[in-house]
């Protein structure tokens, strides 16, 4: 996502705006990035395997799929996630509504209930109903990083801009490095930072030594000493310039059909080669970038089956990528 430029005229009020939208956007690029570093390599044969896979299902199928199974909030999630994805943000809340009311205790879906919240409301910049949500999310998962990011763009808004960028840098104390809001939210800071006459420079950073020691180290917030260092799957090579170039170029739901299909390429070939714990974990990464804690979680499972002796490692893995 190309970086916004900073106008000193505007107010912190559109500046949190316009970070909360570049946060919400943020998989946009992240998935195209993620689907490349799931492929062996870049040479034409793997392209040619891409060209042939098959899309994920259209908007009419997701919406069928919910027809044929009301009571699967798995279907709800996809719906409604494609929904937001093509901007029709009402019809999102209306999915992340049903969704949520059948997996109350699922934190990922009221946080994406709020942020769809937000991304619908047009004149209000966070309403009520939102913040709701993103509180619920929060009772249930004290980390939900959409929910903390959220929550302290209203601090921002209600003119609390050093209260915000506190909560700010303690998300990104908590973020592994890559992950997809990363960029993102450090912009944010920086530029809530500059119209305010905040200074972030320094306590930025900070929190960014602090939090490469901590996850190269494996001694990550949550408390999981003794473990092997952690990837998070960001250690796994990404994708050339020229890929991410080409993936740019696309257009949102075309990023996200190609993500999908490499990535179900990826879990076929873990299928017949169960032992690789990094190729594990990027497919974990992958699904949670897709919005797809369920999968991420069925990942976890498959890969401790096949690896009984890295489930430690793999645990440490999933949590420090949201996995629960």
């Amino acid at each position: 996502m190309a970086e916004q430029d900073i106008d000193p005229q505007k107010t912190s009020e559109t500046v949190g705006r316009v970070g909360l939208i570049a946060l919400g956007l943020a998989l946009a690029a992240a998935v195209a990035a993620i689907a490349w570093t799931s492929l062996p390599s870049a040479d034409e044969a793997a392209e040619a395997e891409m060209a042939d896979a098959s899309g994920p299902l259209s908007i009419d199928e997701l919406a069928q799929r919910v027809e044929d199974t009301p009571d699967d909030p798995g279907a709800w999630q996809e719906l409604a996630f494609a929904r937001f994805e093509r901007g029709e943000f009402d019809q999102a809340v209306s999915g992340y509504e049903r969704a949520a009311a059948l997996d109350d205790d699922n934190a990922v879906l009221w946080s994406s209930l709020g942020e769809a919240r937000v991304m619908g409301s047009e004149r209000d910049p966070m309403p009520a109903e939102a913040v709701q949500a993103f509180e619920k999310a929060l009772a249930l998962d004290p980390q939900d990083p959409r929910a903390r990011y959220f929550l302290a763009v209203r601090k921002d808004l209600s003119g609390d801009h050093a209260g915000a960028i506190d909560d700010w840098l303690a998300l990104l104390g908590d973020t592994p490095p890559g992950a997809p809001w990363e960029d993102d939210l450090t912009r944010t800071i920086e530029q809530v930072g500059k119209i305010n006459e905040i200074a972030t420079e320094a306590r930025l950073a900070e929190v960014q030594s602090v939090r490469a020691d901590q996850f190269a180290s494996g001694t990550v917030p949550s408390g999981m000493a003794g473990v092997p260092p952690l990837t998070g799957g960001v250690a796994i090579p990404g994708p050339s310039d020229q890929q991410i170039a080409a993936a740019g170029q696309m257009a949102p739901g075309e990023q996200r059909q190609m993500a999908e299909g490499m990535v179900a390429r990826l879990a076929e070939r873990l299928d017949g080669d169960p032992s690789n714990i990094d190729g594990w974990v990027m497919l974990m990464r992958s699904r949670m970038t897709l919005d797809q804690p369920d999968l991420a979680r069925a990942a976890l499972a498959r890969a401790k089956a096949a690896n009984p002796q890295a489930a430690e490692r793999l645990d440490a893995e999933a949590e420090l990528l949201g996995v629960r």
